[in-house]
Protein backbone atom coordinates (compact mmCIF):
# COMPACT_ATOMS: atom_id res chain seq x y z
CA UNK A 1 0.00 0.00 0.00
CA UNK A 2 1.34 3.41 -0.95
CA UNK A 3 1.29 6.07 1.80
CA UNK A 4 -0.16 9.50 1.20
CA UNK A 5 1.97 12.61 1.20
CA UNK A 6 5.70 12.91 1.73
CA UNK A 7 7.54 10.29 3.77
CA UNK A 8 8.45 11.33 7.31
CA UNK A 9 11.93 12.74 7.83
CA UNK A 10 13.53 10.42 10.39
CA UNK A 11 15.57 13.25 11.89
CA UNK A 12 12.59 15.49 12.59
CA UNK A 13 11.46 13.63 15.70
CA UNK A 14 14.91 13.84 17.29
CA UNK A 15 15.25 17.55 16.48
CA UNK A 16 11.81 18.30 17.89
CA UNK A 17 12.41 16.32 21.10
CA UNK A 18 15.82 17.97 21.56
CA UNK A 19 14.22 21.38 21.00
CA UNK A 20 11.46 20.52 23.49
CA UNK A 21 14.07 19.56 26.10
CA UNK A 22 15.97 22.80 25.48
CA UNK A 23 12.75 24.84 25.80
CA UNK A 24 11.75 23.00 29.00
CA UNK A 25 15.19 23.71 30.45
CA UNK A 26 15.03 27.37 29.48
CA UNK A 27 11.39 28.19 30.25
CA UNK A 28 9.87 25.34 32.25
CA UNK A 29 6.70 23.50 31.33
CA UNK A 30 4.38 26.49 31.67
CA UNK A 31 6.64 28.76 29.62
CA UNK A 32 7.37 26.22 26.90
CA UNK A 33 5.46 26.79 23.67
CA UNK A 34 5.06 24.59 20.63
CA UNK A 35 5.74 27.69 18.48
CA UNK A 36 9.23 28.10 20.00
CA UNK A 37 9.90 24.35 19.84
CA UNK A 38 9.00 24.37 16.13
CA UNK A 39 11.20 27.40 15.49
CA UNK A 40 14.15 25.89 17.38
CA UNK A 41 13.74 22.53 15.58
CA UNK A 42 13.37 24.18 12.18
CA UNK A 43 10.00 22.60 11.45
CA UNK A 44 6.45 23.81 10.95
CA UNK A 45 4.14 23.79 13.95
CA UNK A 46 1.82 21.48 12.01
CA UNK A 47 4.66 18.94 11.79
CA UNK A 48 4.74 18.80 15.58
CA UNK A 49 0.96 18.64 15.99
CA UNK A 50 0.73 15.76 13.50
CA UNK A 51 2.99 13.72 15.77
CA UNK A 52 1.97 15.11 19.17
CA UNK A 53 -1.51 16.68 19.41
CA UNK A 54 -0.64 18.82 22.46
CA UNK A 55 2.24 20.23 24.46
CA UNK A 56 1.56 17.57 27.11
CA UNK A 57 1.88 14.80 24.48
CA UNK A 58 5.17 16.32 23.29
CA UNK A 59 6.51 16.35 26.84
CA UNK A 60 5.32 12.75 27.30
CA UNK A 61 7.40 11.76 24.25
CA UNK A 62 10.37 13.68 25.62
CA UNK A 63 10.07 11.86 28.96
CA UNK A 64 9.78 8.51 27.17
CA UNK A 65 13.16 9.28 25.61
CA UNK A 66 14.65 9.52 29.09
CA UNK A 67 13.61 5.93 29.86
CA UNK A 68 16.50 4.51 27.86
CA UNK A 69 18.97 6.84 29.58
CA UNK A 70 19.57 4.31 32.37
CA UNK A 71 20.48 1.04 30.67
CA UNK A 72 20.66 -1.88 33.07
CA UNK A 73 21.41 -5.59 32.83
CA UNK A 74 21.19 -7.53 36.11
CA UNK A 75 24.29 -9.56 36.97
CA UNK A 76 22.79 -11.64 39.76
CA UNK A 77 24.94 -9.89 42.40
CA UNK A 78 22.28 -7.92 44.30
CA UNK A 79 24.71 -5.47 45.94
CA UNK A 80 26.46 -4.65 42.68
CA UNK A 81 23.17 -4.50 40.73
CA UNK A 82 21.56 -2.20 43.28
CA UNK A 83 24.59 0.09 43.32
CA UNK A 84 24.73 0.17 39.52
CA UNK A 85 21.03 0.84 39.02
CA UNK A 86 20.74 3.55 41.68
CA UNK A 87 23.98 5.13 40.38
CA UNK A 88 22.40 5.25 36.90
CA UNK A 89 19.27 6.89 38.26
CA UNK A 90 21.39 9.41 40.18
CA UNK A 91 23.49 10.17 37.08
CA UNK A 92 20.34 10.79 35.05
CA UNK A 93 19.01 13.16 37.71
CA UNK A 94 22.36 14.97 37.93
CA UNK A 95 22.44 15.41 34.13
CA UNK A 96 19.02 17.08 34.07
CA UNK A 97 18.79 20.63 35.43
CA UNK A 98 17.12 20.75 38.84
CA UNK A 99 14.55 23.22 37.54
CA UNK A 100 13.56 20.74 34.83
CA UNK A 101 13.01 17.98 37.41
CA UNK A 102 10.95 20.41 39.51
CA UNK A 103 8.94 21.55 36.47
CA UNK A 104 8.30 17.98 35.34
CA UNK A 105 7.18 17.08 38.86
CA UNK A 106 4.81 20.07 38.95
CA UNK A 107 3.52 19.37 35.43
CA UNK A 108 2.96 15.72 36.39
CA UNK A 109 0.77 16.87 39.27
CA UNK A 110 -1.34 19.12 36.98
CA UNK A 111 -1.41 17.26 33.65
CA UNK A 112 -2.69 13.67 33.84
CA UNK A 113 -0.86 12.53 30.67
CA UNK A 114 2.43 13.99 31.87
CA UNK A 115 1.86 12.40 35.28
CA UNK A 116 1.15 9.02 33.69
CA UNK A 117 4.34 9.29 31.64
CA UNK A 118 6.49 10.28 34.61
CA UNK A 119 5.05 7.39 36.64
CA UNK A 120 5.71 4.99 33.74
CA UNK A 121 9.27 6.30 33.42
CA UNK A 122 10.07 5.66 37.06
CA UNK A 123 7.72 2.69 37.39
CA UNK A 124 10.02 0.54 35.25
CA UNK A 125 13.04 1.57 37.35
CA UNK A 126 11.08 1.07 40.56
CA UNK A 127 10.22 -2.47 39.46
CA UNK A 128 13.86 -3.19 38.58
CA UNK A 129 15.07 -1.95 41.98
CA UNK A 130 12.29 -3.89 43.76
CA UNK A 131 13.38 -7.07 41.95
CA UNK A 132 16.95 -6.53 43.13
CA UNK A 133 15.68 -5.92 46.68
CA UNK A 134 13.76 -9.21 46.52
CA UNK A 135 16.97 -10.93 45.32
CA UNK A 136 18.88 -9.33 48.21
CA UNK A 137 16.27 -10.70 50.60
CA UNK A 138 16.54 -14.22 49.20
CA UNK A 139 20.36 -13.93 49.37
CA UNK A 140 20.10 -12.97 53.05
CA UNK A 141 21.49 -9.46 52.48
CA UNK A 142 18.28 -7.80 53.62
CA UNK A 143 15.69 -8.72 56.22
CA UNK A 144 12.92 -10.84 54.73
CA UNK A 145 10.17 -8.74 56.34
CA UNK A 146 11.31 -5.51 54.64
CA UNK A 147 8.77 -4.32 52.07
CA UNK A 148 10.68 -4.03 48.74
CA UNK A 149 8.57 -1.02 47.67
CA UNK A 150 9.42 0.85 50.87
CA UNK A 151 13.11 -0.02 50.50
CA UNK A 152 13.05 1.35 46.94
CA UNK A 153 11.51 4.58 48.27
CA UNK A 154 14.24 4.73 50.93
CA UNK A 155 16.92 4.41 48.25
CA UNK A 156 15.52 6.69 45.55
CA UNK A 157 13.74 9.29 47.71
CA UNK A 158 17.00 10.70 49.10
CA UNK A 159 18.21 11.35 45.54
CA UNK A 160 15.26 13.66 44.94
CA UNK A 161 15.62 15.21 48.40
CA UNK A 162 19.23 16.14 47.69
CA UNK A 163 18.47 17.30 44.16
CA UNK A 164 15.41 19.40 44.95
CA UNK A 165 15.85 20.45 48.60
CA UNK A 166 19.44 20.47 49.85
CA UNK A 167 21.36 20.76 46.58
CA UNK A 168 23.98 18.33 47.87
CA UNK A 169 25.62 16.09 45.27
CA UNK A 170 24.15 12.71 44.40
CA UNK A 171 27.41 11.23 43.25
CA UNK A 172 28.52 7.55 43.23
CA UNK A 173 29.96 7.85 46.75
CA UNK A 174 26.56 8.93 48.06
CA UNK A 175 24.85 6.07 46.23
CA UNK A 176 27.32 3.59 47.73
CA UNK A 177 26.50 5.04 51.17
CA UNK A 178 22.77 4.59 50.49
CA UNK A 179 23.27 0.97 49.45
CA UNK A 180 25.55 0.34 52.44
CA UNK A 181 22.97 1.75 54.85
CA UNK A 182 20.30 -0.42 53.20
CA UNK A 183 22.17 -3.71 52.91
CA UNK A 184 24.78 -3.25 55.62
CA UNK A 185 28.46 -4.00 55.15
CA UNK A 186 29.55 -6.76 52.83
CA UNK A 187 30.00 -10.01 54.70
CA UNK A 188 33.41 -11.64 54.39
CA UNK A 189 33.29 -15.30 53.39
Amino acid sequence: MVGRGRPRDAGVEGRVLDAAMTEMRARGYDGMSVDRVAERAGVAKTTIYRRWPSKAELVVAMIAGLRSAVPFEPSGDARRDLTELVTGIAATLEAIPTTLVADLTAAAAREPRVGDSVRALWGARHAAVAAIIAQAQSDGLLLAHADPGVVVDQLVGPLYYRLLITGEPIDPAYVRALVLSTLGPEKKS
